[in-house]
């Protein structure tokens, strides 16, 4: 009896871990097709180019905006000017991240470009990989 039912919770527990598998396989697939997105400037802490799936810290700068995750990160913005900028990876330009067109790359990182042309050329270079 007591083998029979652990049979029975072997059974179970492969399927479930079949069905987790299959999950995370077509969240792989499903970021493959589509590849870079674009990014909410204001959910992208601008600090550690991360896309945080939810609003930053609003920091004026010089008349613009950034966006920070933390009090230190809207310090940073604030006296570190390398944080400012970003170099667009298609142009090799460039860019101030405050008017930046922002993609969301396969690992969450923000990517920064001085248009949505340039934008559009690099996800058409990830579509052809």
């Amino acid at each position: 009896m007591l083998t029979h039912l652990a049979r029975k919770m072997k059974i179970s527990l492969f399927i479930v871990l079949g069905i987790l598998m299959l999950h995370a396989y077509s969240e792989a697939e499903a970021k493959k097709v589509t590849g870079p997105k674009q990014a909410k400037t204001s959910e992208v802490c601008m600090v550690n180019d991360a896309v945080m799936g939810k609003p930053q810290i609003q920091v004026p700068f010089e008349g613009k905006m950034y966006y920070g995750c933390c009090e230190g990160c809207v310090e940073r913005i604030k006296t570190d000017r390398s944080v400012r900028y970003s170099k667009d990876p298609v142009s090799g330009k460039e860019v101030d991240k405050a008017k930046a067109f922002i993609m969301e790359g396969p690992a969450g990182e923000a990517l920064y470009f001085t248009s949505s042309a340039t934008a559009a050329k690099y996800k058409s270079d990830v579509a052809k990989k």
